[in-house]
């Protein structure tokens, strides 16, 4: 309510252990929370972080989300997604 044309996303999503993300834009606002294990997170033009369980990620409308990755190689990872995202666009795309 009070966002006109938006709509809400949330999901779950896992990685393997080693698992990644094509580099990816979502033309939203995007929140992680992580569940579960370690991610590496970056956007275009600044540095990876490290993300641990409970640790949080934003990433802007015009960001190209570079990488999004399990920072381990023998544990899975998991993350709360929450999307702010206009009405009936994909929320998903390459980033070109």
């Amino acid at each position: 309510a009070g966002i006109p044309g938006k709509e809400v996303v949330m999901l779950t999503v896992e990685y393997l252990p080693g698992g990644a993300s094509m580099p990816h834009r979502h033309d939203a606002n995007v929140f992680v929370y992580v569940l579960e294990g370690s991610m590496i997170m970056q956007v275009k033009g600044k540095e990876p972080v490290t993300l641990k369980l409970g640790d949080t990620f934003y990433e802007g409308p015009d960001d190209i989300h570079e990488t999004s990755a399990n920072a381990s190689k023998t544990e899975p990872a998991k993350f709360l997604v929450f999307i702010v995202k206009d009405k009936g666009v994909p929320t998903t795309r390459s980033p070109q």
